[in-house]
């Protein structure tokens, strides 16, 4: 390699870069505005291609139009903005509350004077009118026939000599009637006691004495019983089975009549046993886990 020969020339030094001076803030650099965007000019080479719009499939149904509005009539909407009330003209005052009427004050009793028709003429001639036209569902209540379980048993023959006595044991469920049949004129004595004061209820009573009105004698035979046992319920039913079989001894051709219409019928209900492990028939004791 060849050496260069030193040179007389002093170097100048590199002056160093400029550097900002640093009391001087910085300037804010300016902000970038967004240049419009212009649209690029076609050249004559190129042409703008042709938008393609999307027509109607052939097969597509053409979509109904939407039905045109109807506008009301320009009067119309004019009337009733006539009519309202301006705003400055005062509220009318409201007319007082009147108290209502109390309701059925102008009807009439309706009393009917002792020995005179209720329905009067007009009445009358409605009802002749309905028996006319239907004289089965229209029949008056006090011409109406009896049930044929209601009708007295025909030929029933019943020695009621003096010293004639029939008895017989009534049962419906825990209780017991022992009753005793005599000739008299339709009493009822029952452990001492009257009818009425044994049984204070009037369904109960026409329970008891439906054996004897079935057969009719009802005004001819006295009715003497011992009841013990069950409730009010179950004891009159007792006693209307002790009639009737007291009757079927005094006269055994009523056995086909009062059988059909249940007098003879035991009602065999009971209270259930108690069972071992259970406090009562059915009831169990509260099942425990520990």
């Amino acid at each position: 390699m060849t050496e260069q020969p030193p040179t007389d020339e002093p170097q100048e030094p590199e002056a160093p870069a400029a550097e900002p001076p640093k009391d001087e803030p910085a300037a804010p650099e300016a902000e970038a505005t967004p240049e419009p965007e212009t649209a690029p000019e076609p050249t004559p080479d190129t042409e703008p291609e042709a938008e393609s719009t999307p027509g109607p499939a052939p097969d597509a149904e053409p979509t109904p139009e939407p039905a045109a509005e109807t506008t009301s009539p320009p009067d119309a909407e004019a009337a009733p903005a006539a009519e309202a009330p301006p705003a400055d003209a005062e509220p009318e005052a409201a007319a007082p509350r009147e108290k209502p009427a109390i309701p059925g004050a102008d009807l009439e009793p309706d009393i009917v004077p002792e020995g005179q028709d209720a329905l009067g003429a007009e009445g009358a001639e409605g009802v002749a009118d309905a028996v006319d036209a239907d004289p089965e569902a229209a029949t008056p209540i006090d011409g109406e026939e009896p049930a044929p379980d209601e009708q007295p048993i025909a030929g029933a023959t019943i020695d009621l000599a003096k010293g004639a006595a029939y008895k017989a044991t009534g049962k419906r469920k825990s209780a017991v009637a022992r009753v005793v049949l005599t000739p008299g004129s339709g009493t009822y004595t029952i452990n001492g006691r009257t009818l009425d004061a044994f049984f204070p209820r009037i369904t109960l009573r026409r329970v008891i004495s439906q054996p004897l009105e079935t057969v009719g004698y009802e005004t001819r035979m006295d009715v003497t019983a011992r009841i013990h046992g069950g409730g009010v319920s179950s004891q009159s039913g007792a006693l209307r089975h002790g009639i009737a079989r007291a009757l079927l001894e005094a006269d055994p051709n009523l056995r086909g009549e009062l059988k059909r219409r249940g007098f003879l019928t035991r009602d065999p209900r009971r209270k259930e046993r108690k069972k071992a492990g259970l406090k009562k028939a059915r009831k169990r004791p509260q099942f425990s886990k520990r």
